[in-house]
């Protein structure tokens, strides 16, 4: 009998992404904040890459690509709505819009670019 059943050492204990998810809010909310653009960009890109990676590896998705394209709509869309509405937040917009198309540029190109991996 093992002092821990259900355990196999096939499979990993812990996942990197918590930890970069719990930074990349605060950092991305920071930068909003206060307006400062490449740290608002950067915890966006930390906090939704790490979302992509979570969904990857606990696999609710089949690649990486598509949640990121998925997440460059929504932060489209929320970035438009700062910066093209009266809520006249133009500078956070334009932050939120740019992590989009970072993103968009990303999920498209490894679509097309990265090839197919065979499951294991």
């Amino acid at each position: 009998m093992s002092d821990q059943a259900g355990l196999s050492d096939q499979y990993r204990m812990a996942s990197p992404w918590p930890p970069f998810v719990a930074l990349g809010i605060p950092i991305a909310e920071l930068g909003i904040l206060f307006g400062v653009f490449v740290v608002a960009v950067g915890g966006l890109l930390l906090f939704c890459g790490s979302v992509t990676g979570m969904l990857r590896e606990a696999g609710y998705v089949k690649t990486a690509w598509r949640p990121l394209v998925v997440f460059a709509v929504l932060l489209f869309a929320i970035g438009g709505v700062l910066a093209f509405t009266e809520v006249n937040l133009v500078a956070r917009g334009y932050a939120i819009i740019t992590t989009g198309a970072v993103l968009a540029l990303a999920g498209i190109g490894g679509e097309l670019f990265v090839p197919k991996r065979e499951p294991v």
